[in-house]
């Protein structure tokens, strides 16, 4: 039997982190993400997936995400059942991640709005392991290159030189 859930969106809001009785970490959070599709009215529609993590992946979470925050989740769905206030018997569907990726770097979420067009990252912060391949430069464009990024070969229209060789197909 399989049961995997991949997602790519944003937090709603900011992460609620506790911990259980025992000491463990539990972040909950609520990622929105877009339907391929768009409504009658021509507008996106959004479904808001609640997901929850454990351990030190929660601790990450709950410090370096926020409300706006892209994340891509990988996990599993889970259906849990309690009993309501009313004495009725509710449902509650889940993603419970086993991986947690953070899509762009700290910072960007409340930046992106500001950042001129060509700025992809949004001149963030670098945050070291954790971030995957995404880094970004702390003060200007001409840092990135410190930062393991290289400068764009296509930026100045020029024509390249590429052999046959060169390429993989």
């Amino acid at each position: 039997m399989i049961n995997r859930v991949v997602l790519v969106g944003r937090l709603t809001r900011d992460p609620e982190m506790r911990y259980t009785q025992s000491g463990i970490a539990v972040t909950r959070f609520t990622l929105a993400c877009d339907r391929p599709f768009t409504g009658q009215d021509g507008k996106r529609e959004a479904d808001f997936i609640d997901c929850v993590v454990w351990r030190k992946q929660a601790e990450n979470v709950a410090q370096y995400l926020k409300k706006g925050s892209m994340a891509g989740v990988d996990g599993r769905l889970q259906i849990s059942s309690y009993e309501g206030q009313d004495g009725q018997r509710r449902y509650r569907a889940e993603v419970v991640a086993d991986s947690v990726r953070f899509l762009e770097p700290r910072g960007a979420s409340t930046q992106r709005d500001t950042a001129p067009a060509g700025d992809v990252f949004g001149g963030g912060e670098s945050s070291g392991s954790g971030w995957g391949a995404a880094a970004s430069s702390t003060s200007s464009q001409s840092s990135n290159s410190n930062k393991g990024f290289e400068a764009d070969p296509f930026s100045g229209g020029g024509k390249i030189d590429l052999s046959d060789d060169d390429l993989p197909f």
